[in-house]
């Protein structure tokens, strides 16, 4: 139990550093310092730094990543072989998000500003295991968002759905942009405000007509100068 209780409190307290510093810029002694542990704890537990990083985002992730295939699993059998809506499947996977991101006791909040963050500079290794932990959860939301949408090409969706995360990483990470475009302040405390704005915004981008792109201009052949 000592031992499962040390784990947790450097978990808890590199989650809170990482999220106020940035991952490069917390030391490991920062964070032993904020645990109350020596610094052979985190070798002992975690080896490295990089894999306590892992840790720090795998213990929510893979549960946050769970919870929307197991919703999108109740609604798909619900609807039996007809599409879903696709505010059935933004709700799926942000609705549970920034559901996790309004829990302010638990950790959640601060994962998910932690999450956001991260998302907009991430490190080579932390990209990898992001695209990792995301992959099969990102495949079954593609394939029922072509379902629902059968006249907007995948790619596009693609596009909408890369659109669609930055979004929510932004609005949850805490910046100060909303406060510095608004001439009066803004309360974006309220979670279920968010909450409403964000889906109804990301709805709107979804359902948007298809762009207009001109083609990609054929590549000139390259003119070899007389030597």
């Amino acid at each position: 139990m000592a031992e499962i209780d040390t784990r947790i409190r450097i978990l808890d307290a590199a989650e809170v550093l990482f999220m106020e510093n940035g991952l490069d810029a917390t030391t490991l002694r920062q964070i032993t310092g904020a645990a109350d542990v020596n610094l052979a704890a985190v070798n002992y537990h975690f080896g490295s730094k990089e894999e306590l990083v892992r840790e720090v985002f795998r213990r929510r992730l893979t549960w946050l990543n769970q919870q929307r295939l197991q919703e999108l699993d109740r609604l798909e059998a619900a609807a039996g072989d007809k599409p879903l809506k696709p505010s059935q499947i933004l709700e799926a996977f942000f609705g549970v998000a920034l559901k996790m991101a309004a829990d302010t006791g638990g950790g959640g909040r601060t994962f998910m500003r932690l999450l956001g963050r991260t998302y907009t500079k991430p490190s080579e290794f932390v990209r990898t295991f992001l695209a990792e932990e995301y992959a099969a959860v990102i495949a079954r939301f593609r394939a029922a968002l072509i379902k629902a949408l059968p006249g907007v090409p995948g790619e596009e969706i693609l596009w909408r759905f890369h659109f669609m995360m930055g979004a929510m990483s932004y609005a949850l990470a805490g910046t100060d942009a909303l406060h510095f475009a608004a001439e009066d302040a803004l309360d974006d405390s309220d979670a279920e405000a968010l909450y409403a704005r964000l889906m109804s915004f990301m709805i709107g981008g979804l359902r948007a007509p298809l762009p207009t792109i001109p083609a990609k201009l054929a590549k000139r052949p390259r003119v070899k100068k007389a030597a």
